[in-house]
């Protein structure tokens, strides 16, 4: 049961792909990459959650209190609560920039600011850096998941299923692929947490079995290293949510406006939470002694759920980790061909982008077949490096002024401290590294244009104003 209701779902999503693709057949790289600038703001929500909320979010909240108590999910929720109302201020003017630069990748928006090639180019640079081992976890993830709700797939065809359906999804419609399966993604994986979740408290409160070991001890309090932690990540991760991530799920937007009335509502997904973490805690008491943290929600739900709705739980975690890997295979075609590679024309840009989505998911699932234990190391520095894109977009946003020098060099010094910090593993009484790396790049480029100021520009915020000054002057004098 559980295998058949996984393979109707996968059939499922790719006949939404092919309808979602109806009439685009053949169309531009616009179309491709950013759906023409047309998603209104209910397939823009889904679309954003259907990215934000992967695989690791069936993954990674659980694990993360199985292992280390409550304090991963405060920072956790914490972050993406703080992400929300920032996105409602940053968002709108995020999609201004795209518009108004004709981008579709955030290379495209940073090099038509300053005018710069090289800095399109060590944006792009930085960017693939930190998105391909985010699609590699994809891969693990889903690895990591069927194989423990006992679908009946090996490593090698969990990762070439994976990657037939990613790149299907991709071929056959780009953009509005994801934003429609993110639909059917959504509505199984609300199921699935809730079951799980609902069920985890039905069998304590009726009894339930008993626990297969000794109690697990896990901390009830923050304090400390781990405070400071918990709320200077909840600052980075709040910061980089929208300012790294974002241009995937916000460019496609019909308007501003969409996009504001779609960040309004993307709080409401958060409700799954308390779900996710009733699991965890049903884990933590009936599954001490797990071996590995990351097994605590499949094992949680292999041990409650029948297999109908434990084909449902397959089901959702397939997509969630299918779904991201596709749109973050996209975003690497589209920054190959229009970043990367140089002076490609417009009509052969599709051609290649989705040459360099085949390419990125036959290489990532051989990486995930032999360097699994390498990407996830990598995967770490994810949220690092694409933070150094933060004062970047900042100066895009807000400044006048900013040398593209100095935003090249913060760049560059943000990333080597990132990755010099990771490796060293300093702590500094618990701040997050990534913040401190983030914050020696918005003083690089800060600090330098203000001793010596760039070429001005007008600001993406002023752009706005402007335009709507004129239109009022222009209506008054007719």
């Amino acid at each position: 049961m559980t295998v058949a209701i996984l393979v109707v779902v996968i059939l499922a999503s790719l006949a939404l792909a092919f309808w979602a693709g109806r009439g685009t057949r053949g169309g531009g790289i616009s179309e491709f990459l950013v759906g023409g600038r047309s998603f209104p703001a209910w397939l823009i929500y889904f679309l954003a959650v259907g990215e934000v909320y992967s695989i690791g979010a069936i993954i990674g909240l659980p694990s993360g209190i199985y292992a280390g108590g409550p304090g991963y999910g405060v920072w956790f929720l914490g972050y993406i609560l703080l992400a929300y109302a920032i996105g409602y201020f940053l968002a709108p003017l995020i999609w201004r920039a795209a518009h108004r630069y004709d981008a579709m990748t955030v290379p495209d928006v940073f090099g038509g600011h300053f005018r710069s090639r090289k800095l399109e180019l060590v944006s792009c640079v930085m960017m693939l850096l930190a998105l391909i081992p985010w699609g590699q976890y994809q891969f693990i993830g889903l690895r990591i998941v069927l194989s423990n709700l006992g679908i009946p797939l090996n490593s090698v065809e969990c990762v070439v299923l994976a990657g037939l359906v990613a790149f299907g999804y991709i071929a056959v419609s780009g953009i509005r692929s994801p934003a429609f399966v993110a639909i059917l993604k959504d509505t199984l994986m609300l199921i699935a947490v809730v079951a799980v979740g609902l069920a985890a408290v039905l069998a304590i409160d009726g009894g339930g079995p008993a626990p297969s070991g000794p109690p697990r001890h896990i901390e009830t309090t923050l304090g400390g290293s781990q405070l400071t932690f918990a709320m200077t990540t909840i600052l980075f991760q709040g910061l980089v949510f929208y300012l790294g991530f974002g241009a995937s799920y916000i460019f496609p937007a019909r308007s501003e406006r969409t996009v504001k009335r779609s960040t309004v509502w993307m709080p409401l997904y958060m409700l799954i939470f308390p779900f996710v973490v009733l699991a965890a805690y049903y884990g933590i008491r009936m599954h001490p002694d797990l071996a590995d943290p990351n097994t605590v929600f499949m094992a949680t739900a292999r041990g409650l759920l029948p297999s109908g709705l434990l084909g449902i739980v397959a089901a959702g975690a397939a997509l969630s980790g299918v779904l991201v890997l596709a749109a973050t295979a996209l975003s690497i075609g589209g920054m190959v061909s229009r970043n990367l590679v140089p002076n490609l024309a417009p009509s052969v840009q599709r051609r290649w982008t989705v040459l360099a989505v085949g390419v990125f998911l036959v290489l990532g699932a051989v990486l995930t077949l032999v360097a699994s234990t390498l990407m996830l190391t990598v995967l770490n520095l994810t949220y690092n490096l694409l933070a150094q894109l933060v004062p970047g977009w900042l100066a895009v946003l807000f400044a006048r002024r900013v040398r593209t020098s100095a935003v090249i060099a913060g760049m560059v010094v943000g990333a080597v401290t990132a990755i010099l910090l990771y490796v060293a593993g300093f702590s500094f009484g618990g701040v997050n590294p990534g913040l401190i790396s983030m914050a020696l790049n918005l003083a690089v480029v800060f600090g330098w244009s203000a001793i010596r100021p760039g070429t001005e520009r007008v600001p993406v915020l002023h752009r706005g104003a402007q335009r709507a000054s004129a239109a009022s002057t222009s209506a008054t004098i007719r």
